[in-house]
């Protein structure tokens, strides 16, 4: 007997953040692929359209939506016009990520810091808020965040990107903890040095090619090295998975 594909996400409604680009575009699109109407959002309303335009192109449901997920009215906002137009997110994937200070912590600014942690940590706490009752009341979800191999060492310049991201793993964890009696499964990926414009000055550094030369995998990683990931753990294949952190980064974590 032949068994369903267990990667169809056919009548699930995903909100993707910091969808415009980079791995929340490639997130959205794989999600898309699988079946799910999902929501592109972003700060800027006009790359988001571009985005859900080019999905419905290829034949995907796709919406775009605005949204500065350091503002909880904005983060409430979105999840609200999600339900107006797809009905309730059953899959959230919290991409949207800060780093404004590139230099050493001591230095930091107490507004950067709070910037950087109210976008990366705070934020995925609100979007889990908002979005608990509606897949508690559907018979569970998909909460997954994306953090970074950053959260499982030190930086002398993104150290406080990186603290952020360990505290996400830390959220992730005890989230799983708490909703996994309501079919709510929680879980991380943690790319390591992908091909985007947030890590340019990482990939595009003397420094950053000869560290990849290093890698098992000795090249800079793709958007879409990522966005497959995401279709799994938000998938029925991964209906026992949850409070795990997944690594993409080529082997660099495990190289000397």
């Amino acid at each position: 007997m032949s068994k369903p594909n267990p990667f169809d996400l056919t009548g699930r409604t995903a909100i993707v953040t910091g969808a415009s680009k980079g791995i929340g575009r490639s997130i959205a699109e794989h999600l898309a692929a699988a079946g799910a109407q999902v929501v592109i959002s972003s700060r800027k309303i006009d790359p988001c359209e571009a985005v859900a335009k080019a999905i419905r192109g290829d034949g995907g449901q796709a919406t775009a939506i605005a949204c500065n997920v350091s503002r909880k009215d904005e983060v409430a906002a979105l999840v609200d016009q999600t339900r107006e137009v797809y009905g309730p997110a059953d899959i959230v994937v919290c991409n949207a990520a800060a780093n404004p200070y590139y230099g050493p912590l001591p230095e930091i600014s107490d507004e950067a810091w709070h910037k950087i942690m109210d976008t990366n940590v705070l934020s995925p706490l609100w979007f889990g808020q908002q979005v608990l009752p509606d897949m508690i009341a559907g018979g569970g979800g998909a909460f997954i965040v994306v953090s970074s191999v950053g959260s499982l060492k030190g930086s002398p310049v993104i150290g406080a990107y990186d603290t952020s991201k360990a505290a996400v793993n830390g959220l992730v964890r005890s989230l799983a903890t708490e909703w996994g009696k309501h079919n709510i499964r929680v879980n991380a990926i943690l790319p390591g040095l992908v091909k985007t414009d947030f890590a340019r000055a990482l990939w595009e550094s003397p420094e950053g090619q000869a560290r990849i030369r290093t890698f098992p995998i000795p090249r800079v990683g793709d958007p879409d090295d990522i966005g497959p990931l995401a279709v799994y753990l938000a998938s029925r294949g991964a209906t026992w998975t949850t409070g795990q952190i997944f690594v993409v980064d080529g082997g660099a974590t495990i190289s000397i």
